[in-house]
């Protein structure tokens, strides 16, 4: 019988360090996975960041056009259009200033001070190295199809370098 008891103690005893190493190693794989989704997360807003942020700088025109017509450089060789973050001040004849909401090749803007305080205009943009040309719809009731103007007396043109 005292043979019996030894043994069955022996079991439980070896079943308490299998509990324990189980419980250790659950503990260590939690730990690990904690660890990767942490990574993980810190990685995607880096990346969400710099893609809010890719347009920031100061960017001067270099071509523009409305109606299909391109326009004489003396027409915007003073401008320049500053982005940061959100916002944007557009230096011309005046000074513009207000927010922009873009993603995904769209873009949306808000004049919030100067002569376009109040108004919207819709655009498209694409950014390639130095170089980000944007087409703005100046009536604002939707998107522009392509960077062209003749199709629409409203489409305004601008390619700018940083």
């Amino acid at each position: 019988m005292v043979n019996f008891q030894l043994q069955l103690y022996q079991i439980i005893l070896f079943s308490r360090d299998i509990s324990i190493c189980i419980k250790t190693t659950i503990m260590k794989l939690l730990t690990i996975l904690l660890f990767i989704c942490l990574s993980i997360g810190c990685a995607t807003t880096k990346n969400t960041k710099t893609n809010a942020t890719i347009l920031n700088g100061t960017w001067v025109p270099v071509k523009q056009e409305i109606g299909g017509k391109q326009l004489p450089a003396i027409v915007f060789e003073k401008q320049k259009l500053i982005i940061s973050d959100k916002n944007y001040t557009l230096i011309a004849e005046s000074v513009d200033k207000g927010e922009l909401k873009y993603a995904n090749g769209k873009m949306d803007i808000y004049g919030k001070e100067g002569v376009n305080s109040g108004k919207h205009f819709t655009a498209i943009y694409k950014q390639e190295g130095e170089q980000l040309t944007i087409c703005y719809n100046l009536a604002g009731d939707s998107y522009p199809e392509a960077f062209e103007t003749k199709s629409k007396r409203t489409l305004f043109l601008s390619v700018f370098r940083k």
